[in-house]
């Protein structure tokens, strides 16, 4: 294991929010929330849920030997897609927790890269050539060797292939060529120094990394339409110590292989899960419900007051902390963001009206429950990235560009100086009311309750806003086509010990026309000064003080036209269920982050063993 080169991060204490608006109390939120099924789901569901054929008491010898989680994004509408460079797939019901394997994992614990694939990636003096060194023995699960060449191929086809496929866009920007040295070595030229080639791309940083495909399996195909499934063939082919066995729209079932590589080599042991098991759940409460009867031992996420009920009713059942606030501080803000090809929002003073119209410790208190804190900037609050944000507020942004501040009276005052006249409750110009629709993914509760405050503080200032529920498929497709009005969303996720990564996604350079599949910038927001200002640090080495000036300048250009509106630091409670399966991830045994749905899965899974009640 390596530490990254200038990379050290760790998360920084939450604070406790600032009071609440009593014009929306909670009682009130929870209230209007069952109409749009956050708060409330039949007895039925929940009856059927707990009659799950997968769950079972203790004592039933399959169950004992099956790990059960949760699908994060919720039903899958294509489950024989395991095409992990096609726009839309769903790789979270297993396909890169327990099938494909990546080259390293960034693990937010120890702050070390450690080899998983890969062996080491070195660069060199000048950060543009690096060397990339795999593991001795891994092999694909047809039994054909995992090499050189399969590493060759896959980036080749990210470098060469169609702009649509996932992935591609960083390795046609950073990548000239790619060689194959031997069957173990390969040579990475870039087009200039990166030094966070490996960190960004190979390393598990945020949720995966860039898939590695075998080359024998997909010379000829065509990317975006070979879907890499066959039942017959053992389709997909990875290099994971499980193979698929069951995919329908519901349940993914994967067997554990017992020719896997790394066991085979004595790399690492055979997990002693035999059996994995990724279900949807519709709503929260099936999914507490399941766990309670431990019929799920991990769930993606729920809310403080569901854990606390859940506790009540599973004593094996436990978070990331013991006590309040529960929760892990994951990498990805949650922010409000415009579409900025859609009038009036291209307008940044209707922007700026919109974030003094929003109280985000109200969000905070309703929406989260008191689990998180406000969003000073769109960066993730570790210290690392704390520390540049502090220096926004030190050279006086913050004072020249009020962005927490919740003052609706300058929000009005705004709109009425923009031409906007009271007509009844809401704010009308040219007979055109103003109305702002946002979008969400109805399967992730966090992001449709922000999203249902976030109405209600820009309805009492007049805005007509409303909440709109998609199928998350149909969600992530609009956000990046550019088919929305507003969303709330995570699009600034990349960050974790440096600030580049979050920055340049809003590079002008992603911009493309509605319609069009963007990878970045899904706002469609072009300020080149700001591009200017994060591309003059893109090259530096991670710990040159130059990356300061360059940051608040780009800092500046963002906040004066406010593209998007951090709301809160995300949180991220996720409860394990201890009853069949110990050695799941907290903070007291911190030997990785605990997020189920990203590919450093493959790490708890090497920790989990029997619990043999």
């Amino acid at each position: 294991m390596s530490p990254v080169r200038g990379v050290r991060f760790e998360m920084s204490k939450q604070r406790t929010p600032r009071g609440v608006n009593a014009s929306l109390s909670r009682r009130t939120f929870l209230v209007r929330s069952v109409g749009i099924g956050i708060a409330g789901t039949s007895m039925a569901s929940i009856l059927s849920a707990c009659q799950d054929s997968s769950g079972g008491p203790a004592g039933d010898s399959l169950r004992a030997k099956t790990v059960m989680f949760d699908i994060t994004t919720g039903r899958v509408d294509s489950p024989e897609l395991f095409n992990p460079l096609v726009p839309g797939v769903n790789i979270q019901q297993g396909l890169h927790q327990a099938v494909l394997e990546p080259l390293f994992i960034l693990n937010h614990e120890t702050e070390e890269v450690e080899p998983w694939l890969g062996e080491s990636f070195e660069p060199n003096d000048t950060l543009d050539v690096w060397t990339l060194t795999l593991r001795e023995g891994a092999l694909w699960s047809d039994g054909e060797a995992f090499d050189a060449d399969d590493v060759v191929f896959t980036i080749d086809l990210l470098r060469n292939g169609p702009a649509e496929l996932l992935h591609s866009a960083p390795m046609k920007q950073w990548v000239q060529s790619v060689t194959a040295v031997d069957p173990r070595t390969v040579e990475f030229q870039l087009v200039g120094p990166n030094p966070r080639f490996q960190l960004d791309y190979f390393s598990v940083k945020i949720t995966n990394s860039v898939p590695i495909l075998p080359a024998h399996i997909w010379q000829g195909q065509d990317p975006l339409t070979f879907t890499n499934f066959d039942k017959e063939r053992s389709w997909p082919v990875f290099t994971g110590p499980y193979r698929l066995t069951k995919a329908s729209p519901t349940e993914f079932i994967y067997e554990r292989r017992s020719d896997w590589w790394a066991a085979e080599t004595g790399v690492m042991k055979l997990p002693e899960p035999e059996r994995l098991v990724w279900v949807a759940n519709e709503t929260e409460e099936v999914r507490v419900a399941r766990i309670a009867d431990h019929q799920l031992d991990s769930v993606a996420d729920i809310t403080a007051g569901a854990f606390i009920s859940l506790q009540t009713r599973n004593e094996y059942a436990a978070a990331w902390v013991d006590e309040e606030p529960y929760s892990w501080v994951d990498p990805c803000v949650r922010l409000l963001s415009f579409n900025h090809t859609v009038q009036p929002w291209n307008d940044r003073e209707l922007r700026w009206a919109v974030n003094h119209a929003i109280d985000r410790d109200e969000i905070v208190a309703i929406a989260y429950e008191g689990a998180t804190t406000p969003a000073r900037f769109f960066f993730p609050s570790y210290p690392q990235l704390d520390k540049y944000v502090d220096l926004l507020e030190s050279e006086g942004l913050f004072e020249e560009y009020p962005l927490l501040e919740h003052n609706p009276d300058r929000a009005i005052e705004i709109l009425e100086r923009k031409g906007y006249t009271k007509n009844g409750e809401f704010y009308e110009k040219d007979g055109q009311p103003l109305q702002l629709r946002i979008d969400t993914p109805s399967e992730i509760t966090e992001i449709k309750r922000i999203a249902q405050v976030i109405v209600e503080q820009l309805r009492r200032v007049g805005i007509n806003a409303t909440s709109n529920g998609l199928a998350y498929a149909t969600w992530s497709d609009n956000v990046a086509n550019g088919q929305y009005e507003a969303v709330t969303d995570w699009g600034a996720c990349g960050s974790v010990s440096e600030p580049w990564s979050s920055m340049q996604l809003y590079h002008p350079r992603w911009v493309v026309a509605p319609g069009q599949r963007a990878n970045g910038n899904v706002v469609r927001w072009t300020n080149q000064q700001y591009g200017e200002n994060v591309d003059r640090f893109a090259e530096l080495p991670l710990d040159d003080p130059q990356i300061e000036t360059h940051v608040v300048a780009a800092a500046r250009a963002w906040l004066d036209d406010l593209p998007f509106i951090p709301i809160a630091q995300a949180k991220k409670l996720v409860p394990f269920d201890s009853y069949y399966w110990e050695g799941w991830p907290s903070q007291s045994n911190n030997y990785v982050q605990p997020p189920t749905w990203w590919q450093s899965t493959h790490k708890i899974l090497q920790n989990l063993t029997p619990a043999n009640r």
